[in-house]
C-alpha cells in the first residue's frame, strides 16, 4: 500500500511539473513535446517542416495552407494527421515544388483518395481555384480514352465526345446540375460507341454502310449497350456519317400495365394444349409463356 501511495504521489508531482512548464515562446502550458513546446506551437513547427523545402520557412504560394493547417481547432487532431495519413505523406512530396501545384498538375496523379484530399485542401485554402470535379473526371477520362485510340476512332469518337458529350456536360455544370451520376452515364455513352466501333470492324464494316439489320444484331447482341449506344447513333446521322432513318428502339422503362383477361388468357393456353394445326415448338413455347412469364 505505501509503494502504491508514493508512485501516486510521483505521478502527482510529475503532472503538476509538466503543466507549470511554459514554452519560451508563447507562455502557453507546455504538453509532452520535445524542445519543450505546447501542441500549437509544435504544430506550427511540424506544419512548416512539411512544407518548405528546407525546414526553416514555407514559399509564399503555400502560406495560405499553413495557416488553414496551423488554425485548427484541435491541433492533436492534427498532428495525429500529420504523422499517420498518406495524404499528409504526398503533399509533403508536392510542396518540395509549389510553383507546380495546379489542377492540371493534379490530374497527372493517381486519382485516389489522397489526391482528392489534396486538392480540397489546396481549394479550401485558396491556392487553387474551385471547380467541378465531376466536369473535370469526364474531361481527363475522354482525354485519356481518346489518346489510346487508333486514329480511325479517334477521328470519331473525340469530336463526338467534346462537341456533344462534353459541350453538354458544361452546360448542366454551369447550372449546377451537373452529378457524379451523369458523369459515369456520359463515359459510358462514350465507351459504348468506342464498342460500336470496334464491333463495325469485326463485322468489316463502315459507318457509311451500316443499314437497319446491322443495327438490330447490334442492338440483340449489346443489350446492356443498346441504350448507351443512341447518342453516338444520332449524332452520326445529323452529319451524315451513316444512312438516316437508323433507329435503335429503347428498351422498356417500367413493367407492363395493361393485362389480360383470366378468360382470354385461358383459352389461349388451352390452344397451346389442343391446337394441332400449330407446329409442336410453337404450341411448348407458347404453353411456357402462358404458365411462367410475367403478365
Amino acid at each position: 500500500m505505501g509503494r502504491w501511495n508514493r508512485g501516486l504521489a510521483a505521478l502527482a508531482r510529475l503532472y503538476e511539473w509538466a503543466v507549470q512548464r511554459e514554452h519560451v515562446a508563447c507562455n502557453e502550458p507546455a504538453d509532452l513535446y520535445s524542445g519543450r513546446c505546447c501542441p500549437r506551437c509544435t504544430l506550427a513547427a511540424r506544419v512548416t517542416d512539411l512544407l518548405s523545402a528546407d525546414g526553416a520557412s514555407v514559399a509564399q504560394p503555400l502560406q495560405p495552407l499553413a495557416a488553414v493547417l496551423t488554425g485548427a481547432d484541435n491541433p492533436y487532431r492534427v498532428l495525429q494527421w500529420l504523422r499517420r495519413s498518406p495524404t499528409a505523406h504526398l503533399l509533403g512530396r508536392l510542396a518540395l515544388d509549389p510553383e507546380a501545384l495546379n489542377h492540371k498538375s493534379l490530374d497527372t496523379l493517381p486519382q485516389r483518395t489522397a489526391t482528392a484530399y489534396v486538392r480540397g485542401l489546396l481549394v479550401t485554402a485558396g491556392i487553387l481555384p474551385p471547380r467541378d470535379e465531376n466536369l473535370a473526371l469526364l474531361t481527363n477520362r475522354v482525354a485519356r480514352t481518346v489518346a489510346e485510340l487508333p486514329p480511325r476512332h479517334a477521328n470519331l469518337i473525340r469530336p463526338f465526345a467534346e462537341w456533344h458529350i462534353i459541350r453538354d456536360a458544361r452546360r448542366r455544370s454551369s447550372r449546377g446540375r451537373y452529378t457524379y451520376a451523369a458523369h459515369k452515364g456520359d463515359c459510358g455513352n462514350v465507351l459504348a460507341a468506342i464498342n460500336f466501333l470496334n464491333w463495325l470492324d469485326t463485322e468489316h464494316l463502315s459507318l457509311s454502310q451500316l443499314q437497319q439489320r446491322h443495327l438490330d444484331t447490334w442492338a440483340i447482341e449489346r443489350p446492356t449497350l443498346r441504350s448507351r449506344s443512341i447518342p453516338f447513333l444520332r449524332w452520326s446521322t445529323a452529319r451524315r456519317l451513316c444512312p438516316p432513318d437508323l433507329v435503335i428502339e429503347r428498351s422498356a422503362a417500367q413493367l407492363p400495365g395493361h393485362f389480360q383477361a383470366e378468360e382470354e388468357h385461358r383459352k389461349e393456353l388451352l390452344r397451346c394444349f389442343n391446337d394441332t394445326a400449330l407446329p409442336l415448338e410453337v404450341r411448348v413455347a407458347a404453353a411456357l409463356v402462358r404458365l411462367y412469364a410475367l403478365p
